[in-house]
Protein backbone atom coordinates (compact mmCIF):
# COMPACT_ATOMS: atom_id res chain seq x y z
CA UNK A 1 0.00 0.00 0.00
CA UNK A 2 1.50 3.16 -1.15
CA UNK A 3 0.68 6.33 1.24
CA UNK A 4 0.03 9.68 -0.47
CA UNK A 5 1.65 12.75 0.66
CA UNK A 6 4.99 15.12 0.91
CA UNK A 7 7.59 13.61 2.92
CA UNK A 8 8.49 16.04 6.08
CA UNK A 9 11.27 18.42 4.50
CA UNK A 10 8.60 19.30 0.97
CA UNK A 11 5.68 19.60 3.68
CA UNK A 12 8.12 21.85 6.05
CA UNK A 13 9.68 23.61 2.70
CA UNK A 14 5.88 24.36 1.59
CA UNK A 15 4.46 25.70 5.43
CA UNK A 16 7.89 27.74 5.71
CA UNK A 17 8.22 26.14 8.80
CA UNK A 18 11.86 23.37 10.33
CA UNK A 19 10.85 19.68 10.20
CA UNK A 20 11.90 20.29 13.56
CA UNK A 21 8.47 22.30 14.14
CA UNK A 22 6.38 19.57 12.34
CA UNK A 23 7.83 16.96 14.81
CA UNK A 24 7.20 19.01 17.57
CA UNK A 25 3.99 19.76 16.61
CA UNK A 26 3.15 15.91 16.22
CA UNK A 27 4.70 14.99 19.14
CA UNK A 28 2.90 17.81 21.35
CA UNK A 29 -0.46 16.79 20.08
CA UNK A 30 -1.38 19.44 17.92
CA UNK A 31 -2.44 17.72 14.88
CA UNK A 32 -5.78 15.99 14.00
CA UNK A 33 -4.49 12.62 13.37
CA UNK A 34 -1.33 10.59 13.43
CA UNK A 35 1.06 11.39 10.27
CA UNK A 36 0.79 8.45 7.79
CA UNK A 37 3.88 6.83 6.82
CA UNK A 38 5.41 5.54 4.15
CA UNK A 39 6.36 1.75 4.18
CA UNK A 40 9.87 3.30 4.89
CA UNK A 41 8.70 4.76 7.91
CA UNK A 42 9.16 8.38 6.73
CA UNK A 43 6.33 10.78 7.23
CA UNK A 44 3.62 11.75 4.23
CA UNK A 45 1.48 14.94 4.89
CA UNK A 46 -1.31 15.18 3.00
CA UNK A 47 -3.24 18.36 1.81
CA UNK A 48 -5.53 17.93 5.00
CA UNK A 49 -2.30 17.99 7.07
CA UNK A 50 -0.92 21.16 5.59
CA UNK A 51 -4.43 22.68 5.90
CA UNK A 52 -4.19 22.08 9.77
CA UNK A 53 -0.95 23.47 10.66
CA UNK A 54 -1.57 26.58 8.44
CA UNK A 55 -4.02 26.79 11.19
CA UNK A 56 -1.83 26.13 13.71
CA UNK A 57 0.85 28.09 13.04
CA UNK A 58 -1.28 31.29 12.60
CA UNK A 59 -3.37 30.79 15.78
CA UNK A 60 0.32 30.13 17.45
CA UNK A 61 1.60 33.32 15.38
CA UNK A 62 -0.81 35.65 16.48
CA UNK A 63 -0.03 34.94 20.18
CA UNK A 64 -3.00 31.62 21.22
CA UNK A 65 -0.87 29.01 23.97
CA UNK A 66 0.19 25.85 22.70
CA UNK A 67 -2.07 24.45 26.02
CA UNK A 68 -5.06 26.06 23.94
CA UNK A 69 -4.42 24.96 20.36
CA UNK A 70 -3.94 21.72 22.00
CA UNK A 71 -7.43 21.33 23.45
CA UNK A 72 -8.68 22.98 20.11
CA UNK A 73 -7.11 20.05 18.88
CA UNK A 74 -8.63 18.05 20.53
CA UNK A 75 -12.27 19.74 20.37
CA UNK A 76 -11.87 19.09 16.91
CA UNK A 77 -10.80 15.60 17.31
CA UNK A 78 -13.58 14.89 19.23
CA UNK A 79 -16.16 15.87 16.54
CA UNK A 80 -19.97 16.92 16.18
CA UNK A 81 -20.73 18.43 20.30
CA UNK A 82 -17.92 20.29 20.05
CA UNK A 83 -18.79 23.31 18.00
CA UNK A 84 -19.68 25.36 20.65
CA UNK A 85 -16.58 25.37 22.58
CA UNK A 86 -14.31 25.71 19.66
CA UNK A 87 -16.45 29.21 18.64
CA UNK A 88 -15.76 29.89 21.89
CA UNK A 89 -12.03 29.46 21.81
CA UNK A 90 -11.97 31.09 18.34
CA UNK A 91 -13.74 34.18 19.34
CA UNK A 92 -11.85 34.89 22.85
CA UNK A 93 -8.64 34.46 20.58
CA UNK A 94 -10.12 37.00 18.26
CA UNK A 95 -10.46 39.51 20.98
CA UNK A 96 -7.35 39.12 21.72
CA UNK A 97 -5.77 39.95 18.68
CA UNK A 98 -8.36 42.60 18.10
CA UNK A 99 -6.92 43.90 21.35
CA UNK A 100 -3.16 44.06 20.02
CA UNK A 101 -3.98 44.86 16.57
CA UNK A 102 -5.30 48.48 18.40
CA UNK A 103 -2.31 48.32 20.48
CA UNK A 104 0.51 47.95 17.72
CA UNK A 105 -1.74 50.10 15.45
CA UNK A 106 -0.86 52.70 18.27
CA UNK A 107 2.39 52.13 18.57
CA UNK A 108 2.67 52.35 15.06
CA UNK A 109 0.98 55.86 14.78
CA UNK A 110 3.39 57.21 17.49
CA UNK A 111 6.02 55.96 15.19
CA UNK A 112 4.75 57.61 11.94
CA UNK A 113 4.51 61.11 14.23
CA UNK A 114 7.71 61.03 15.42
CA UNK A 115 9.35 59.83 11.24
CA UNK A 116 6.83 62.94 10.30
CA UNK A 117 8.71 65.82 12.90
CA UNK A 118 12.50 64.88 11.76
CA UNK A 119 10.68 64.63 7.78
CA UNK A 120 9.64 68.17 8.57
CA UNK A 121 12.74 69.58 10.31
CA UNK A 122 15.15 68.13 7.49
CA UNK A 123 12.91 70.07 5.01
CA UNK A 124 13.37 73.35 6.97
CA UNK A 125 16.84 72.76 7.74
CA UNK A 126 17.34 71.96 3.53
CA UNK A 127 15.29 74.98 3.00
CA UNK A 128 17.00 77.50 4.95
CA UNK A 129 20.45 76.16 3.50
CA UNK A 130 18.97 77.05 0.01
CA UNK A 131 18.52 80.89 0.74
CA UNK A 132 21.02 82.92 -0.66
CA UNK A 133 22.76 85.22 1.90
Amino acid sequence: MTVEGLPIAEAAARLGLTTDTLRYYERDDLLLRPVPRASSGHRRYASTDLRWIELVTCLRATGMPIRDIRRYAALVRAGDGTEPERLRMLHAHRELVLRQLAEVTAHLDAIDHKIGLYEDRLQQLAGAAEVPA
